[in-house]
């Protein structure tokens, strides 16, 4: 790849930097897509050794790349997201991708196609990490920036896709105690 193409690539992700997420961090301002798809990629550096069998650096590559086409149609919370929105999300993904070179495109066009068809143990794990990281963040936001339907939502969101993976099922019963001691914290 040529460096003025390479640029022109890293350019447009950049707006993973700027477009904004549903979640709010710690500090009351609203997550930015780049800040969960980084944090999501540092849950699985960490876990590396944790999930036997399981390709690691795959999963690694897709939480660092699951959710480009955000930069183009930004984020839509899972809640509200319809098979129409993961479409367009799917075309914004090809159109970004068309300019990398042949190899490289391929790779991470069938890297996408693992992702959605979440038929390998690193897809699924990757989907119960993006799930775990957006609770964790919902625990770390203020109690005020929650819709009220994320009450009940973050202690269910991603139990399911965590189930699988005794190291993953652990961390996702954790969350789902510390979403249960901030809404305790709340009543009182």
């Amino acid at each position: 790849m040529e460096p003025k193409e390479f640029l022109a690539f890293l350019g447009r992700l950049e707006k993973l930097k700027c477009n904004t997420r549903h979640s709010w961090t710690s500090t009351g301002r609203h997550e930015t897509v780049a800040a969960h798809s980084w944090r999501l990629a540092v849950m699985a550096l960490l876990l590396k050794n944790e999930l036997p069998g399981v390709d690691m650096d795959k999963v690694l590559r897709m939480c660092l790349l699951h959710d480009i086409g955000e930069a183009v149609t930004g984020d839509i919370p899972s809640f509200e997201k319809t098979e129409d929105n993961e479409e367009t999300e799917r075309q914004a993904i090809a159109g970004l991708l068309a300019p990398l070179p042949d190899g490289l495109r391929g790779e991470l066009t069938a890297l996408f196609a693992e992702m959605d068809a979440l038929a390998t143990p690193e897809a699924r794990v990757y989907k119960a990490l993006d799930k775990l990281e957006v609770v964790v963040q919902h625990n770390e936001a203020p109690l005020d920036t929650w819709l009220p339907l994320e009450r009940e939502l973050n202690q269910t969101y991603g139990i399911p896709e965590a189930a699988p993976f005794p190291p993953l099922a652990a961390l996702r019963e954790q969350a789902r105690l510390d979403t249960l001691a901030k809404l305790g914290q709340k009543d009182n």
